[in-house]
């Protein structure tokens, strides 16, 4: 699987629609003045008065005991299992999934854990799946200790897992005594989508990972709450991997912005993915995935352009995007406006009209 970002470069043209990650957003005026302001202690000795505040937050929003401000949800992710699991055990996740695929192997290589990938459509693997990949526990087979869902799935085409086949995952994990990881980098997403709170969609998971740098909008941070214990443990890792943070209120201070701010908002992502699926799938010859989120899937290929050549002619126009497996993924986030979408449908038109 190859993720394909076309490089800035000054002799092109300057980027105009940035359609690339919702991580490509910029703090706004209103988030920079509120982080100027924040109070700053030194947070690895629990100083730092605007990182207590939101970690309180996470916790109280997620429904668990104690939160841990991280810099970034890789770092979630890859503490989650370091406490999970033990050395040689076995972790499972879709093939998809961030863990496996964009984590540059760091659970084997920090954790040396062997990761089991499940298929499924969109990103997700069905309790059936998961059911028939667990086997009995020998001294044969590596134990399996934990199991990780991406909410929502990113390269399954930002996908919701719903609540029921959360609930399944948690039954069959606990059936096993399994520990349950949520990587929750667009979890918000979800929530605001469905209508289903944060608190709700997290319960029962042992652990659950927030990040505020993609639909949030804000510079620097994730947040990973769970049980008290748990916590305690994570800090030990997140100091082993140079985590800890000095003065990181300022970066606090961007996260409780968006939350404050950013989150009800999605909703604006999430038409504007619509409106540019909706125009795209009448474009004769490109074949659209139905967005759920601010996700949007297409392949231009019967239109006669490959999602390669398209998304460098679009670059060539200033709209910048990402190829993944020859589809092109377009995402939508703070920074990108209803004009921008009929702007980057309007030269989508065009290029399938000159290919």
């Amino acid at each position: 699987m190859t993720y394909t970002p076309t490089p800035t470069d000054p002799r092109q043209t300057p980027v105009r629609i940035n359609l690339l990650s919702d991580t490509q957003t910029r703090p706004t005026p209103a988030m920079r003045a509120y982080m100027a302001q924040a109070e700053c202690g030194d947070e690895q000795i629990g100083d730092d008065p605007t990182v207590t505040a939101l970690c309180e937050r996470v916790a109280n929003l997620l429904g668990k005991e104690a939160a841990v401000f991280m810099p970034s949800g890789t770092m979630c992710n890859v503490a989650a299992t370091l406490v999970h699991a033990r050395r040689g055990d076995e972790i499972l996740a879709h093939r998809s999934a961030h863990l496996i695929s964009r984590e540059g192997g760091a659970h084997a290589a920090l954790g040396g854990f062997q990761v089991t990938a499940l298929d499924g459509e969109g990103g997700q693997f069905t309790a059936a799946t998961l059911r028939a990949a667990l086997h009995p526990r020998s001294r044969y087979e590596p134990p399996q200790t934990v199991v990780s869902v991406e909410q929502t799935a990113n390269i399954g085409g930002g996908t919701i897992w719903k609540k029921i086949a959360l609930d399944e995952v948690v039954a069959i994990a606990r059936e096993n005594a399994m520990a349950t990881h949520m990587d929750g980098a667009r979890l918000l997403n979800a929530c605001v989508a469905t209508g289903i709170s944060a608190r709700n969609m997290s319960e029962g998971w042992d652990s659950v990972g927030i990040d505020f740098t993609k639909g949030l909008g804000a510079p620097l941070g994730a947040a990973m709450a769970g049980s008290r214990d748990f916590i305690d443990e994570v800090w030990r890792w997140k100091q082993r991997l140079g985590g800890s943070m000095r003065q990181a209120g300022l970066s606090a201070a961007g996260c409780l912005y968006s939350l404050d701010h950013h989150v009800d908002r999605l909703t604006e992502d999430h038409a504007h993915a619509r409106a540019l699926a909706g125009g795209l799938s009448q474009i004769p010859g490109i074949m659209v995935q139905a967005p759920e989120t601010n996700l949007v899937f297409f392949d231009p290929a019967q239109a006669g352009v490959t999602g390669a050549d398209m998304v460098v002619a679009l670059r060539q126009r200033g709209v910048l995007l990402a190829t993944m497996d020859g589809r092109i993924r377009a995402c939508t986030h703070l920074d990108v406006t209803a004009d921008m979408i009929e702007e980057t449908l309007g030269l989508v038109r065009e290029i399938v009209r000159t290919a």
